[in-house]
């Protein structure tokens, strides 16, 4: 509930998690693309929103499939070099996905991979915010998740804050406040 205004967590909960229906459900056909009624079987496999299949894992109505992001797959490309695996087509919101959906399906490698993921990518993220430009847009920038993307604009932008500190730009600013003149006793 902390998170209800945040964008970011609107977005990341509708990326979509495969589901398996524990118990048959009338009416909610729609949600089964291949489905030719209005209801959907026992045992059904459904692509839903992140939010509407925890929902209804809490109801007991679904089991939750670990989200293909999490395959074995980007395990072997991530632990092959984690600065070059391009995980915001598989998951823009990779890590908070991770978090939310780990206690969901069991997994606990699934928590062992995120922090594997995000400590073989941290550094490299870091130094190239430190290093790049504002004016040039590196080519790896496109290969980082949401929350990296952050990371790496609060790295450019705390380096730009140093190098404008390091030339010598003005040590103290004046407050806006302090440049209106005070009404002297006999205005008022």
């Amino acid at each position: 509930m902390a998170n209800y205004y945040n964008i970011d967590d609107i977005l990341m909960e509708e990326e979509l998690v495969s589901v398996v229906f524990q118990v048959g459900a009338n009416g909610v056909g729609l949600l089964d693309p291949g489905c030719e009624t209005n209801d959907v079987e026992k045992g059904a496999k459904v692509d839903l929103p992140f939010w509407l299949a925890h929902e209804l894992y809490s109801r007991q109505v679904v089991s939750i499939n670990v989200p293909t992001c999490f395959s074995q797959k980007t395990w072997k490309e991530v632990q092959a070099d984690a600065a070059c695996v391009d995980l915001r087509s598989r998951c823009p919101y990779f890590y908070e996905l991770g978090c939310r959906v780990a206690p969901l399906v069991g997994d606990r490698s699934i928590g062992s991979f995120l922090l594997y993921t995000f400590a073989g990518r941290y550094k490299e993220a870091l130094c190239k915010g430190h290093s790049a430009g504002f004016n040039s847009t590196p080519k790896f920038l496109p290969l980082l998740t949401k929350e990296e993307s952050q990371l790496f604009e609060a790295a450019r932008s705390s380096m730009a804050a140093y190098k404008k500190w390091r030339v010598g730009g003005s040590r103290l600013e004046r407050a806006s406040i302090l440049g209106k003149k005070r009404k002297s006793a006999a205005e008022v």
